[in-house]
């Protein structure tokens, strides 16, 4: 096949003028892979990505999988902020240098796919995203960040000078990307592999010219949602500034799904309020709120608050040996509380209720302090956590999708932490090194 006059274009261009985005540009690049003749297993290599990962239990047992497990990149562990970042600095330096990582020989395009058990399957495109301006609406937030955790991330890809882990985006397609997605996907793979979660992973490259010219030219005409990983795109954006254009840090690592073709799984971020006994939770809300004792198992009291939420604002209150549905809360609390100046669609979600009212209001917690609360997405491990620790699970309702993209068009950010799209890509299975 002739290539001529489409490989020079499926190359980023770092040294000429940015073009002007008009939708999501997506380029190629050199992924650092996993030596799987050097590694256990690529499944033990790999981890959740690094805001799911349940620390300290979760992180010390991907670190005892493997010693060149992923998590020792993402989650380093010493003393200060500074040596983690310059530990995970040197590790990667170190694993580069052994060929336990190594690049691929030429810029690609990676599709990307998971299966579980129950018949889920999805399939996507991993490539370098152009960070865009976010008045551009070219990729649409839709929950609050935190600033610690941003300048946690920028330290961290800053001292690794590394996209260590791709965020996931939807987008709505069922174009041409879908067809060279699907042809790619009928090939051998680089990469197939199990984690002990049950999924099953396979990705593959696109090399060919053609293919990723279709590909970026299809996507330029599209916008995506963040589905996970807020916080590292607010990063990209942070990083991008911070470099003059351009460079490789106008763009950052990304998995893209169509869920016109692979529809998301929408689950809920669960609470851990740390220093908040279940009794005084309760005693704070008598009065604001209908209480009811669940003398249940926890799938039965998650069905319970997927009908209570049916007729209004609900949570789930455990870590003392039993739940606690609270729901119908006082009109007149809800007046006083979440602000009047957003949609009705924001105002009556429940995570806008927990944060305004009973997090700022009732119970005067601190959302953005780590001392005070957790954000956990394994709901048995929000409630183990809770009864151990003698502190408060807060089970959440997830939100649907379409509520959630409505408002990210409407440029209404939700509160943060909010939502948990899956599945989430598995971070390992391929880098972006920006010196590649």
């Amino acid at each position: 096949m002739n290539t001529a006059g489409h490989s020079e274009a499926a190359v980023p261009d770092y040294t000429g003028a940015a073009a002007s985005s008009r939708g999501l540009e997506l380029a190629p690049f050199r992924g650092l892979r996993y030596d799987p003749d050097r590694v256990g297993s690529l499944a033990a290599v790999t981890s959740p990505p690094y805001d799911v990962v349940v620390r300290p239990d979760g992180l010390h047992h991907l670190q005892s999988a493997d010693p060149y497990n992923i998590v020792r990149l993402i989650l380093p562990e010493a003393g200060t902020p500074s040596a983690r970042n310059e530990q995970a600095a040197d590790t990667l330096r170190r694993w580069l240098a052994e060929g336990v990582l190594a690049a691929d020989p030429e810029p690609r395009l990676y599709v990307y796919e998971q299966r579980d058990g129950n018949g889920m399957l999805q399939r996507g495109v991993i490539g370098a995203l152009r960070v865009s301006d976010p008045s551009e609406g070219v990729v649409l937030p839709h929950e609050d960040v935190m600033p610690p955790v941003v300048a946690d991330r920028a330290a961290l890809m800053r001292a690794t000078s590394a996209n260590l882990e791709p965020l996931l985006l939807t987008y709505h397609g069922n174009g041409t990307t879908a067809e060279v997605i699907e042809r790619t996907a009928a090939g051998p793979p680089l990469i197939d592999t199990t984690t002990e979660d049950g999924f099953h992973h396979r990705l593959w490259s696109i090399t060919d010219p053609v293919d990723m010219m279709d590909v970026q030219t299809d996507l330029f005409h599209r916008q995506a949602l963040i589905a996970d990983g807020h916080h590292r795109w607010a990063t990209y954006l942070r990083l991008c500034a911070e470099h003059p254009s351009p460079s490789p840090w106008d763009y950052g690592l990304v998995l893209l799904v169509d869920t016109l073709r692979y529809p998301l799984r929408v689950r809920a971020i669960h609470r851990l309020l740390h220093a908040l006994p279940v009794a005084d939770a309760l005693a704070a809300v008598e009065g604001l709120f209908r209480v009811r004792r669940l003398e249940t198992s926890l799938a039965e009291a998650m069905r319970a608050l997927a009908d209570a939420v049916c007729a209004g604002n609900a949570f789930l209150l455990a870590g003392d040996g039993a739940f606690h549905l609270i729901d119908r809360p006082d009109a007149d609390l809800l007046a006083r509380t979440v602000p009047a100046d957003h949609p009705a669609a924001w105002r009556t979600l429940d995570a806008t209720v927990l944060h305004a009212t009973l997090l700022d209001h009732v119970w005067r917690i601190p959302e953005d302090s780590p001392a005070h609360i957790a954000y956990i997405h394994d709901t048995a491990a929000t409630v183990a956590k809770a009864e151990r620790d003698g502190g408060t699970a807060v089970l959440m309702h997830p939100v649907r999708e379409e509520v959630v993209r409505e408002l990210a068009r409407q440029g209404v950010k939700m509160p943060r932490k909010s939502t948990s799209f899956g599945p989430k890509p598995a971070s390992g299975l391929v880098l972006r090194a920006l010196e590649f």
